[in-house]
């Protein structure tokens, strides 16, 4: 089974009298323990898109599936019980609680479901061991650098064992350096049959995954090995900037 199956999706917005059609009619599946990014100019629909798969918003028209749930026909309560099931979020802005300790932090969609406080510190100290932070669980995010509030960031999004990792430009905040260090880690992740989605305006983040899915003007125009599509992305970036 797809962890994702996207089929015929469109997503239209009222801005006054006109009507924007931000996706038209986008299709794709993403099999359990891919790696892909979703590449695009801004403007192009990537964000929407992202939105849609996040279940954050739902599509016009079309279809999501999502691990099996049919989340176009969903409603709120619904949705908000999937993104805390099924998706594991990583931000551009880490988005963290400034006065807790990063242990707090992972700990945050464990609380949500309900899970027990010894159950959910022990499996909050795998998830922060596992991306290399056992020795800063104490910190607070101001007391970490950008990297490792990153880290902190992945810890959370994995501690629930979601079907998703799902990252919104996610090293858009790091210098090239730590950058490179949290692609290495979605590398590992990957390596341990994660499933991630990394929506990105970075044609360089794009090359390094296995696969990558180019949209522009609401619609896919390249799916493929992700260093072909992102050279596709840096072509149409010089073309629009010529």
């Amino acid at each position: 089974m797809s962890v994702i199956r996207v089929e015929g999706v469109t997503r239209d917005f009222v801005v006054g009298e006109e009507t924007v059609r931000a996706l038209r009619g986008v299709s794709f599946t993403v099999e359990k323990g891919e790696w892909v990014a979703i590449v695009g100019q801004s403007g192009s629909g990537k964000s929407t898109l992202m939105n849609v798969l996040g279940c954050l918003d739902t599509p016009t028209s079309g279809s999501y599936w999502l691990n099996g749930h049919d989340v176009a026909r969903m409603g709120d309560d619904e949705l908000a019980r999937i993104r805390n099931q099924e998706i594991g979020f990583i931000f551009q802005t880490f988005q963290l609680l400034p006065r807790e300790t990063a242990l707090a932090n992972v700990e945050l969609p464990l609380v949500y479901r309900g899970v027990g406080r010894k159950e959910r510190r022990e499996r909050a100290r795998e998830a922060l061991e596992k991306v290399g932070l056992g020795h800063r669980m104490t910190h607070r995010p101001n007391e970490l650098s950008g990297g490792q509030r990153q880290r902190v960031a992945i810890a959370r999004a994995l501690v629930a064992e979601p079907s998703l990792l799902l990252a919104d430009e996610p090293t858009g905040n790091l210098d090239s350096a730590t950058g490179e260090e949290i692609i290495r880690l979605f590398a590992d992740l990957h390596a341990a049959g994660h499933t991630l989605v990394l929506v990105t305006h970075e044609p360089k983040l794009a090359a390094r995954c296995p696969r990558a899915i180019r949209i522009s003007d609401g619609t896919i125009v390249a799916d493929g090995p992700g260093r072909e599509v992102a050279l596709g992305n840096l072509a149409e970036h010089a073309r629009a900037h010529g």
